[in-house]
């Protein structure tokens, strides 16, 4: 499998085409891109994270390469309404692990600078526990694709744990839980059923969950931020 193999794109090009356009609308709209003011940072680097989530989503870094089996390849997967593209491979090769850049690396650097900024080491903890016990049991192994969980699961769950854990801290921990959440619940406990599903890739907050890490990053902040008490921003 070449290097140019782990980067393509997480969804379908029209799927992806709409995340795009719910980021160019935020742009737009400023009343929106302020209600990130509670997530603890500024709009415009609220915008650069979504803009860094996108970008980032077609790339991978690979980890391991399991032992060789027959493949599925060049194929697009429906699941719940969504639709996973499959990147181009030799039809028997070995399944690479790896790790997406925008769903995976930056949501989780994210998370970690709010965990320490906001303090919020119990609330956090439970939340992310909450909702990674949530998507596990949800999540369903694709063959083709790996593990994915249905769009809209990650979005709801967290922001309804979150709204009950804490108005004031609401917002920050939605994002915290629902990308951790994510990622622990769905991709890391699952890694043991990815082998024979004949994914090319299974990448780790890429296809199948990807879309769900970022609507969270979008909406459940979003829908928390509504209930969450005023709070003074900090200068960025």
């Amino acid at each position: 499998m070449q290097m140019s193999q782990y980067h393509y794109l997480p969804l379908a090009p029209g799927f992806f085409a709409i995340l795009v356009g719910i980021f160019v609308a935020i742009l737009i709209l400023r009343s929106v891109r302020l209600a990130y003011v509670s997530l603890g940072v500024s709009s415009g680097t609220a915008m650069w994270l979504l803009f860094g989530s996108l970008v980032g989503s077609i790339f991978n870094i690979p980890i391991v390469e399991l032992p060789p089996e027959h493949v599925m390849s060049d194929q697009v997967i429906d699941f719940f309404g969504m639709r996973y593209a499959v990147p181009v491979v030799s039809h028997f090769a070995g399944t690479v692990v790896a790790v997406n850049i925008g769903g995976a690396v930056i949501p989780t650097l994210m998370s970690i600078y709010l965990l320490f900024k906001r303090e919020l080491w119990t609330n956090a903890l439970v939340a992310t526990v909450i909702v990674a016990l949530v998507l596990h049991w949800l999540a369903d192994p694709v063959p083709g694709l790996g593990i994915a969980v249905p769009v809209f699961v990650p979005v709801v769950t967290t922001a309804a744990v979150a709204m009950l854990l804490s108005r004031e801290d609401a917002a920050p921990l939605a994002y915290i839980a629902g990308s951790l959440g994510t990622l622990i619940g769905a991709d890391l406990t699952n890694l043991d059923k990815v082998r024979g599903l004949g994914a090319p890739v299974a990448s780790i907050g890429g296809a199948g969950t990807f879309d769900g890490i970022f609507l969270t990053g979008i909406l459940a902040v979003l829908l928390a931020s509504l209930y969450a008490r005023p709070r003074q921003a900090q200068p960025q």
